[in-house]
């Protein structure tokens, strides 16, 4: 259950720390790409429709893993970087 609450502070961090129409829009334009209706989208990823349509409505109570099951589709994930990394200080 704690590693679970951290995911979504860590989500929430991230989302906060960006613009929130960044991931919203790149899942739903990606999905777009690919021909997809949410609906089958949601089948080919391994999540629920709600998952998709909370991703895509730039909703902030999101699970990481769910996210990632997303996101894998396209080749990515999301997580922590190290905030060196992230500033691009060494």
């Amino acid at each position: 259950m704690q590693k679970h609450i951290n995911y979504i502070f860590l989500l929430l961090l991230y989302v906060n720390a960006y613009n929130m129409n960044q991931l919203p829009e790149f899942v739903k334009t990606r999905r777009k790409q690919l021909g997809l209706t949410q609906e089958e989208f949601a089948e080919k990823a391994g999540v629920a429709l709600t998952v998709i349509r909370k991703i895509e409505q730039g909703k902030e109570n999101l699970s990481l893993s769910k996210v990632n099951h997303v996101l894998l589709l396209f080749g990515h994930v999301l997580g922590p970087i190290n905030n060196n990394h992230a500033t691009g200080n060494s």
